[in-house]
């Protein structure tokens, strides 16, 4: 009689895959390695998944969730069908990746409270990175190993998101309610960048500092509507 699958295994797999692909990217990795940070043998993990690319694939779908992930339905998950990866993060850029206070002010005809409309938009912006800094950590490390994945998050995720904060930048300041800029797009990549510091990346530093979540939101927030806002 097979000896049953604890629950929490996949779980375990799950955090040790990541913790690998983030040290080491996708191409590096492989399944040895995995089972080793796991301190299981390698046929252990075949148990779960039936090759690296079915493991990146559940490390991408699970990054990020708050529940404890049980045990899939089927075992061992099998490798995604070609393109079904990207095309899955494709999916969920678009569901999860969205920004409608920026898309809102961008249609928006008058402002007159431009601190508070700047300020929503940065701490929507904010809020999204931070729900998803484990799968932007993940893409960010591996999408140069996988072609189709980069092309994917760098136009739909990081290039989508860059262009609607430079729209907006510009046209705030053509109205005179923000500061102009000699380039709207550098400024936005300034923007874009800090804000992903202290959502995301701050996280994964080998020389971390000590910072309260909500006072790293909140001073990084009002840093950037200080800088940007005309007084």
């Amino acid at each position: 009689m097979p000896r049953p699958i604890p629950e929490d295994r996949f779980q375990e797999l799950m955090d040790a895959a990541t913790a690998v692909f983030l040290e080491q990217g996708y191409r590096r990795t492989q399944i040895a390695d995995v089972a080793a940070r796991m301190g299981v043998a390698k046929g252990s993990v075949y148990t779960y998944v039936e090759s690296k690319e079915a493991l990146f694939d559940c490390v991408l779908q699970h990054a990020d969730h708050v529940d404890r992930i049980g045990l899939p339905e089927r075992l061992p998950v099998a490798t995604p069908p070609p393109g079904a990866t990207f095309e899955r993060v494709q999916r969920r850029l678009a569901e999860d990746g969205a920004l409608p206070s920026l898309t809102a002010a961008l249609a928006r005809a008058r402002v007159t409270d431009v601190r508070n409309e700047l300020q929503t938009v940065l701490g929507e912006l904010y809020d999204a990175l931070a729900r998803h800094r484990t799968a932007i950590r993940l893409l960010d490390r591996c999408a140069p190993d996988y072609p189709e994945l980069a092309k994917v998050w760098y136009r739909s995720g990081r290039e989508g998101a860059l262009a609607l904060l430079t729209r907006y930048l510009d046209e705030r300041a053509r109205r005179g309610r923000l500061r102009r800029f000699e380039d709207a797009a550098v400024a936005a990549r300034i923007v874009l960048e800090t804000v992903v510091f202290w959502a995301v990346h701050r996280h994964w530093d080998p020389s971390p500092q000590a910072v309260d979540e909500s006072a790293a939101r909140r001073i990084a927030l009002a840093f950037l509507t200080s800088a940007l806002v005309k007084e």
